[in-house]
């Protein structure tokens, strides 16, 4: 799969001009990253709380905070990106804390009580499923060791490919550190973000759907030590995405002939 070509076409049919669809590619991404962690909004649900703020009924508040804390995460990461801010771990962290704004919590540590919603660095050390994390004493040499090597590539001229590689491998090393209590998952995909966004590129989705295939993909990138089975999992979702706008343009060009609206009553 192509996807430089892929994102060639994106831009030459103008698809981010198109009115709304930058706030509907914004919606979409917040859906499946908090339905990825659990959130039970439909895509139209988190879209009417968005942009109405009414909370659906019989779902868990929680859900929806992890919703509205998302998007809310979600612009922020855009607005710094679209200044070429740096990334730190700082505004790692910034972003991380905006992610679980409602719904992060205080931890009782040996070295004392920890607000994760301040997007502290967790000071004890997590696991999930089979997978264990670095020691929490490492979480922070790693996070910068990880953010001087972006900071490093992100200076010199990288081809378009290389750009593409450097946003997936970010969010991979990101999530597998996993610095925080809460929020490691949407944070990495952020930071995935605000490197797309930093290059002008076509912002990429992990689907909901492509979930399970999504967590083997880190689980056998991290057992064989080979960052081209992310990349390949990363590329293939967002070639699928690219195509899936492509297409919707392109229907939306063809002659009025073969395509119409008739009135119902």
């Amino acid at each position: 799969m192509d996807i430089v070509k892929l994102i060639e076409r994106y831009k030459a049919l103008g698809i981010a001009d198109i009115l709304d669809h930058e706030k509907f590619n914004l919606i979409s991404i917040v859906h499946h990253s908090t339905a990825i962690e659990g959130s039970t909004l439909t895509e139209v649900e988190a879209q009417v709380l968005i942009e109405e703020g009414l909370t659906p009924k019989g779902k868990p508040m929680n859900d929806s905070l992890m919703v509205t804390d998302h998007y809310a995460a979600l612009l922020y990461t855009m607005e710094q990106a679209n200044k070429k801010r740096a990334v730190s771990v700082p505004l790692i962290q910034e972003i991380n804390s905006l992610v679980i704004r409602s719904t992060g919590k205080i931890y009782n540590t040996v070295f004392g009580t920890i607000d994760s919603r301040t997007g502290a660095f967790r000071k004890g050390n997590v696991s999930a499923g089979s997978t264990y994390f670095p020691n929490y004493d490492k979480v922070e040499p790693l996070t910068k060791a990880m953010v001087a090597k972006i900071n490093e590539l992100m200076q010199k001229p990288l081809k378009e490919e290389e750009k593409i590689n450097l946003a997936f491998d970010a969010h991979y090393n990101l999530v597998s550190i996993h610095p925080f209590y809460d929020g490691n998952g949407r944070t990495s995909r952020l930071l995935m973000n605000y490197i797309q966004a930093f290059y002008k590129l076509p912002l990429a989705i992990v689907y909901n759907e492509s979930k399970a295939d999504y967590i083997q993909a880190l689980i056998d990138t991290r057992e064989k030590d080979d960052i081209k089975i992310f990349r390949e999992f990363m590329r293939n979702e967002y070639g699928n995405m690219l195509k899936e706008e492509i297409k919707k343009l392109e229907e939306l060009e063809k002659p009025k002939r073969n395509r119409g609206f008739t009135l119902l009553f």
